[in-house]
């Protein structure tokens, strides 16, 4: 009965936390170019970097300038190292803790946030664990999305997964509302801004 208790005393503080105000600066994010390419030097310590690029299409970025490039679509490409998976459904098809990067450019939006086949899945959930697993401890997330409140993020037909200011922070960074819907890693958030209408967030894997 105690741990019961201490169990929905834990959940009503992290979900009261939540209420809280996100003490993010969302303001312009700047020159994503140079941001990127800094911190890009900073893990050349560690060469070779890998980066990986989700939804990349035919061309994945790489927007810190990693050695190794790869990416994942629904059509693979052997020669420029794009694997095959749908990720709604499908796990990432790499190892645990091989990239120094992930990269996200205008994909987050078409991952559904729940889904019934058969059973209830939740595949925004199941991705954040997969890029957290594939990254190295350290290792560098990069989410551009359109989000809330701009027209972009609703008004594409397959864009069924709507992105606001907190939802990196308050649902998957530190102790965080993710965990009653499965979110097993943690991450902090390094940077957050407005490229209008896109939102960039950029996380790094704690543990």
């Amino acid at each position: 009965m105690y741990r019961y208790v201490s169990r929905k005393l834990r959940k009503l503080k992290v979900f009261r936390a939540s209420l809280t105000p996100v003490r993010i600066t969302n303001e312009r994010f700047g020159d994503l170019d140079e941001y990127c390419a800094g911190v890009g030097r900073e893990r050349q310590l560690t060469r070779p970097t890998r980066s990986l690029d989700l939804g990349c299409g035919p061309s994945p970025r790489n927007p810190f300038n990693a050695d190794e490039l790869y990416g994942v679509d629904i059509r693979d490409n052997e020669p420029l190292r794009i694997k095959y998976a749908d990720l709604s459904a499908e796990r990432i098809p790499h190892a645990d803790g091989y990239f120094d990067f992930v990269t996200a450019f205008d994909f987050i939006e078409h991952v559904p946030r729940i889904l019934y086949a058969p059973a209830r899945r939740f595949p925004f959930i199941e991705l954040m664990n997969e890029i957290h697993r594939v990254l190295k401890v350290g290792g560098v997330l990069l989410s551009h999305t359109p989000a809330y409140p701009f027209a972009p993020a609703f008004q594409d037909p397959t864009h069924v997964n709507v992105i606001t200011e907190e939802t990196f922070p308050v649902y998957f960074a530190g102790e965080t509302l993710g965990r009653m819907y499965g979110f097993k890693g943690s991450f902090g958030i390094l940077r957050q801004g407005w490229r209008k209408p896109h939102l960039i967030t950029v996380m790094t894997k704690i543990a």
